[in-house]
């Protein structure tokens, strides 16, 4: 919020300058996002009379001019310049002046003829706008010459822009920034007039009514205003609004801006013509209703929009903007000044809805203190009487049926001095405290405080604390060692197995991204997903940024697709990547939370293939000491390569699955280059996970090692053949290796070749080579008979 210097001057008294004044209301906890001075780069630039002009003897187009700038000598100018004659008074940039676009000017001779500076026009000076400038700038007969240009003109002014926080809509006024000022400067501030007088008899209330049909509305205050004079607001208003950037219209207008920028109340104004039942109704829209505003565009409405109807037709958006068939015309003779009170929310939905952020819905969306409304309202009167803009009506409608009144907040002073590590004694507690407005008692060493309505954010200990402790000054508040409890410390199961599966996957080369949970519905598209699909039930956002953040993602496939696409459009030659998550899987009771998943996503390309994934799956079941996995041949995904897909299972749980992205979803993202994404639950993989590492002896007894190779169809899969080799090789087979897969010229098609490194050990004694044999043999029969398998 912009706050020009001058117009808090009226309230506080402000004696330092307006870069202090920024820095000591950041230190008390006004967040000051920049001070703004404008006329400060203006520099040594005075006015001066031209007391006589000749023609410039080798140049027809320049003329040399003596000027008197109150020195001893005249100062020789030469200028192109035309407009000027003997007498007039104009602005003077002297030797070593710093123009507006920071341009220096300094003396030399133009074509022979010694020239001391230069004349200004309004553009040299900032002060032209979008105005064409034709010549120098002629001041007025009666300005004293030799002055400093930005004294005569009054140029040099500051604007102090606050970042408001959503906790402080106090603070959304020239007034709640006066009321800050005050506290930090230890100083008084003043309060505008507000009183005015009925310059009319009629009352308000025999002529309209209000109606509230929604509790949206919290209070609805109107008055009457006849023989409205509609003309240009004084000088001094249209000053205060301009530099607020708040652009003047007529006095009317002007008017209700003025008390939002100084009260923080918005405001509106209807012609009461347009109100054709004589009633105001304060109700929502009809479910696509149309409705021109008085930006001029048509808008459609929903149910969810508070709306102001006369009865018969919407002629505004509450809290928003005013309707253009209701708007303050030239020939405006009466109007009704509204000022209200809405649910924030409601306005902050209503107003992103239709993509129409104002002044007045950036305000009531921060829940604004509906008392505040009466001060404000009389306040708009008193201006219209002050600038005789028309007569205010006896009477007023206040509409308000659950009004709010102030609490008291009760807090121990020995409390505070411990929680901030002070040692403020409890009356100069009550001090900083009565600064703010927060009236204050001393019950022995307990402070009550009165809370008005306007402190919203004042309602616990803690709160009375901060106030103390931003007005007393944080700078001064010395450093303190924690105070803490004594409490059994330490990472719970899942985060140490999170750690592990994190550590484990960087140790694999690959790294870990992070992803946002929300997704685009378009997603379920791209990933090939069929119509019934149950990810694409997805959780819904009510409030979204916008499509592309509209639903909870039901997988995370999608959101690693998205990060891989996005390095491959760099012209990244390989991605590795890991992202430990969760997915949201709807109830089937709406009223009931999602439920959610821990999921860990990996995606790699380039350089890349198959059992590159596979190998990290299986370092990552390594790690967490999971045993007795097994894999299956997965060919349903449309999401995925149907040749080049497997699901993993611990016994019988899915766990995931993995292998080469389908060629149409890479389409879909952009890709040329193949892809590789695992997608495992990881509350799976948790419960049978084993962290506890037992230690056995090495083996008193040698090992026998039979290494086998076989011949069999290319469909059965390694791991049906590793299947039976572990079933029929009984306790004493210790471990199965797979150390070729091949198919060439000497195999024939549709076949492969396996080989396998095959060790037997018995714990207890050593193995003879006939028992060896036997089972060995066993093993073989069973493949041939089973799986068709031929020894190679």
């Amino acid at each position: 919020m912009k706050v020009p210097v001058k117009w808090l001057s009226d309230y506080v008294n402000i004696e330092i300058s307006p870069k202090e004044l920024g820095d000591r209301l950041t230190l008390s906890g006004s967040k000051v996002e920049s001070v703004d001075i404008t006329g400060d780069e203006i520099q040594n630039v005075v006015t001066g009379k031209i007391v006589e002009i000749k023609k410039h003897p080798d140049a027809d187009r320049l003329s040399i001019c003596q000027v008197d700038i109150n020195k001893d000598e005249l100062l020789q100018i030469v200028t192109a310049a035309t407009n000027m004659k003997e007498q007039d008074i104009v602005p003077v940039a002297l030797h070593g002046s710093v123009l507006h676009d920071g341009v220096k000017i300094k003396k030399g001779k133009l074509r022979g003829v010694m020239s001391n500076g230069m004349f200004c026009s309004e553009q040299e000076l900032g002060l032209a706008g979008d105005k064409p400038v034709y010549g120098l700038m002629i001041l007025p007969q009666d300005v004293p010459i030799g002055e400093d240009i930005k004294d005569v003109l009054n140029m040099t002014s500051a604007v102090i822009d606050f970042e408001i926080t959503s906790n402080r809509p106090d603070c959304l006024s020239v007034l709640g920034i006066a009321r800050e000022t005050a506290a930090t400067l230890n100083l008084k501030y003043r309060m505008p007039n507000t009183k005015y007088t009925a310059g009319c008899n009629d009352d308000v209330n025999d002529e309209f009514k209000v109606k509230i049909n929604d509790s949206l509305c919290k209070r609805y205050m109107a008055r009457e205003i006849k023989n409205v004079k509609i003309e240009q607001s004084p000088g001094w208003m249209q000053d205060r609004l301009l530099e607020a950037g708040v652009r003047p219209i007529n006095n009317i207008v002007d008017i209700t801006n003025f008390v939002m920028l100084e009260f923080g109340e918005p405001m509106h104004a209807f012609d009461t013509r347009q109100i054709s039942t004589n009633t105001i109704v304060v109700d929502r829209a009809s479910e696509g209703e149309k409705f021109t505003t008085l930006d001029g565009q048509e808008r459609i409405l929903n149910s969810d929009v508070l709306t102001i109807k006369d009865g018969e037709k919407t002629i505004g958006l509450a809290g928003i903007m005013g309707g253009l068939n209701s708007e303050v015309k030239d020939d405006t003779a009466s109007i009704i000044f509204e000022c209200a009170n809405f649910d924030g929310t409601n306005i902050r939905v209503s107003s992103r809805m239709l993509a129409l952020r104002t002044e007045a819905s950036s305000r009531f969306e921060k829940d604004l203190d509906p008392n505040l409304a009466e001060i404000a309202l009389n306040r708009a009167c008193n201006l219209v009487q002050e600038l005789g803009a028309g007569e205010v009506c006896r009477g007023t409608i206040d509409m308000y049926p659950n009004k709010v009144i102030p609490h008291a907040v009760e807090v121990d002073s020995v409390w505070i001095n411990k929680f901030l590590g002070t040692d403020i004694d409890v009356e100069s507690m009550k001090e900083y405290l009565d600064r703010l407005e927060l009236e204050t008692k001393i019950d022995d060493k307990k402070l009550i405080i009165d809370v008005p309505t306007f402190r919203s954010d004042i309602n616990i200990k803690e709160d009375v604390a901060e106030e103390i402790a931003r007005i007393y000054g944080y700078n001064k508040i010395p450093d303190t060692m924690i105070r803490s409890v004594s409490m059994k410390s330490g990472k719970n199961r899942k985060q140490h197995l999170d750690d592990k599966v994190i550590e484990t996957l960087i140790g694999c080369g690959i790294n870990q991204s992070i992803s946002y949970s929300f997704i685009s519905p378009k997603i379920f598209n791209k990933l090939l997903l069929p119509e019934d699909s149950s990810l694409r039930r997805a959780v819904k956002i009510k409030n979204p940024l916008g499509e592309d953040f509209s639903v909870m993602r039901t997988t995370s496939i999608g959101s690693m697709m998205e990060a891989l696409s996005r390095n491959y459009s760099r012209n990244n030659e390989s991605a590795r990547l890991f992202e430990v998550g969760k997915i949201y899987i709807p109830n089937e009771d709406p009223d009931k939370l999602p439920e959610e998943k821990n999921i860990v996503t990996i995606g790699i390309y380039g350089g890349v293939n198959y059992f590159n994934l596979k190998g990290v799956i299986e370092n990552l079941l390594e790690a967490l000491k999971v045993e007795k996995y097994s894999l299956k041949r997965e060919t349903g995904n449309p999401t995925f390569h149907p040749g080049i897909t497997a699901k993993l299972y611990l016994k019988k749980d899915f766990v995931g699955i993995f292998g080469e992205v389908h060629p149409d979803v890479l389409d879909n993202y952009g890709m040329e280059e193949k892809c590789y994404i695992a997608e495992l639950n990881l509350d799976v993989f948790y419960n049978y996970a084993n962290l506890d590492i037992k230690y056995k002896p090495l083996p008193k007894f040698p090992a026998a090692t039979r290494d086998i190779s076989i011949i069999i169809d290319k469909d059965i899969l390694v791991q049906d053949v590793e299947d039976i080799m572990r079933k029929q090789g009984s306790s004493i087979l210790e471990s199965v290796k797979l150390f070729d897969v091949y198919t060439g010229k000497q195999i024939p098609d549709e076949k492969k070749s396996l080989a396998f490194s095959l060790t037997y050990r018995n714990e207890n004694r050593t193995l003879k080579d006939t028992e060896v044999n036997k089972l060995h043999d066993k093993i073989i029969r069973t493949l041939e008979n089973k799986l068709g398998a031929q020894l190679r």
